[in-house]
């Protein structure tokens, strides 16, 4: 995720696809960190960077530079090894690089009015797809080798989406999710669940991408817009799924899908439910929304992915069992932030701030 705004020291932030490790980008170079521990893995002052891209924990980098330095072009991707420090290929592009994903088999790099579909191990292109003005490099990837998708904005002017089947070659669907244009997108992990905001962002909104087209789960974070910096899923599991969100107004909304497909099977075989259109009957229920207040300074922009999501023993003399999240961020003027939340039988909530470090001043 690249940051739009000059005057924060960090430049772009992104974990990889296990979220076991974290890169950012600065005007001074790039840092790669793991995210259990903390500890600070590489990093590499030679100018400023707008994309570092990790493939899982490999050696294996995909950077953009941000132009400030003539051999940092926006328009230069560089696969970086980090044990030899040097280039293994660049590819150079007629335009600004706005987005970078990969797997183990795929690399997919944005432009702004186009994408490149690549295989990753001999850089042959396989797909060019003709996309709509994308300068803030707006996408998702699910890099998932069984649901492997790509989401990007399919309308300038409303808010809808083209989910691509990265593995196939081919597009999956378009999904009118929004009136207004997108602001942001997320794949789980596992290529199950699509979710999206509008430039509005007071509705986020969840397509299973098997029916993408035929039924979505409407949840509202707020009533006065504000604008989504973050959206992310939990790893896939037998657990229930949660999506987390961070905006402009610096809370932490995290959202029960399970809860949210479990209620609206109840509404739909109620009287009232067979009348309610299922969004909007969703959106209106705040049972399956927990939210931070001031998880961050409001109008930082962050970074939050869910780390993990899983099931422990309840200190109550009852026993139960307790769902507890684990919620990294990384907020653009330099930290990074761990939360964990715990919901236990009732519904009930806590949150606790397990960690904080500056990812600046951190030394190797």
């Amino acid at each position: 995720m690249a940051n739009s705004s000059t005057s924060n020291p960090i430049l772009c932030a992104s974990f990889n696809q296990d979220n076991s490790c974290f890169a950012i980008g600065t005007r001074d170079g790039f840092r790669l960190f793991d995210a259990n521990t903390g500890r600070l893995l590489y990093e590499r002052a030679v100018g400023a960077f707008i994309i570092v891209e990790m493939l899982f924990s490999s050696d294996f980098l995909a950077i953009v530079g941000a132009g400030e330095q003539p051999s940092l072009s926006p328009r230069r991707l560089c696969l970086f090894n980090t044990t030899t420090g040097m280039a293994l290929r660049e590819l150079n592009f007629l335009t600004s690089i706005v987005s970078v994903h990969l797997n183990r088999k795929r690399l997919i790099v944005v432009l702004q009015e186009n994408t490149y579909i690549y295989d990753i191990n001999s850089l042959a292109i396989l797909d060019t797809i003709d996309t709509v003005p994308n300068f803030k490099g707006l996408s998702a990837f699910s890099p998932s080798l069984d649901g492997c998708f790509l989401a990007l904005p399919a309308n300038a002017t409303k808010g809808s989406v083209l989910v691509y089947n990265v593995m196939d070659l081919q597009s999956h669907c378009e999904i009118d999710a929004h009136n207004s244009p997108l602001s942001a997108l997320a794949l789980s992990s596992n290529g199950m669940y699509i979710a999206t905001a509008s430039e509005q962002g007071t509705i986020i909104r969840v397509h299973l991408i098997a029916e993408a087209t035929k039924q979505s789960y409407s949840f509202r974070r707020g009533t006065y817009p504000s604008t989504i910096f973050s959206l992310s899923f939990g790893p896939a599991t037998e657990l229930p799924d949660i999506l987390a969100a961070t905006s402009s107004s610096g809370s932490l909304h995290v959202f029960s899908l399970g809860l949210a497909i479990n209620q609206r099977s109840r509404r739909s075989n109620s009287f009232l439910g067979s009348f309610l259109p299922h969004s909007v009957s969703d959106s209106l229920d705040p049972a399956h929304h927990r939210i931070l207040h001031n998880a961050v300074p409001a109008g930082i922009r962050s970074y939050a992915v869910i780390r993990k999501v899983e099931k422990v023993a309840d200190r109550s003399p009852s026993g139960a069992s307790v769902c507890r999240a684990t919620i990294s961020l990384i907020t653009y003027n330099g930290y990074f932030l761990e939360y964990i939340l715990n919901i236990n039988q009732h519904g009930e909530c806590s949150w606790n701030l397990e960690r904080e470090f500056n990812l600046l001043t951190l030394l190797p």
